[in-house]
């Protein structure tokens, strides 16, 4: 069983396990799951329900799942130490975010490491990992992946956090293997 307190990352590139992971640890903490999608719902969007629906077979039935597009921060505050939450995904609830300016956006980023920190039950995060191929086209775009990336890092240094890589289907525990760039100093 996992500690009473933990945060786990499990970030990767698209279609490459880490949803499948994730719910394995979670699985494996003999907590009650809580599964948070932070996705807006657009029934219009045929592949993403059909997506959406490969997520919930996969998922045992005593899961119970919470739609939080928005508020992540207060879902993660109220979560008892005998709970786990298997959020799903981070990019996407950076996406919500997007058209927020600099300063709005801060505050809700803030407010996640906030609740990460003072929060008493295990969280499992599933984050895309961006920025490994072509700069984006558009401001958007390299706003995301500039968001993303630095949530990704402060998140995967914080205390009692295990992060994992999970690529082609083969998982590497990033805390185990690599060191910490903060180790470093010019």
């Amino acid at each position: 069983m996992l500690n009473t307190k933990k945060i786990i990352l499990v970030t990767g590139a698209a279609s490459s396990g880490k949803s499948e992971f994730a719910e394995v640890l979670a699985a494996k903490t003999n907590k009650t799951v809580i599964y948070v999608a932070t996705a807006k719902v657009d029934t219009t969007d045929q592949e993403w329900q059909i997506k959406i629906k490969q997520h919930q077979q996969r998922r045992p039935q005593n899961w119970q799942t919470f739609e939080v597009s928005e508020q992540l921060s207060s879902t993660i505050e109220q979560a008892l130490s005998s709970e786990c939450l298997l959020i799903d995904s981070l990019g996407t609830w950076v996406a919500n975010f997007l058209i927020l300016e600099p300063s709005e956006w801060k505050a809700r980023h803030d407010r996640l490491l906030s609740s990460l920190k003072l929060t008493n039950a295990t969280v499992i995060m599933v984050s895309e990992e961006t920025g490994w191929g072509v700069v984006p086209a558009y401001p958007a775009g390299r706003l995301f992946r500039d968001r993303l990336g630095s949530l990704s890092r402060q998140i995967s240094n914080l205390d009692n956090t295990t992060t994992y890589l999970v690529a082609c289907g083969h998982i590497l525990n990033l805390s185990l293997l690599g060191e910490p760039l903060s180790n470093y100093e010019i």
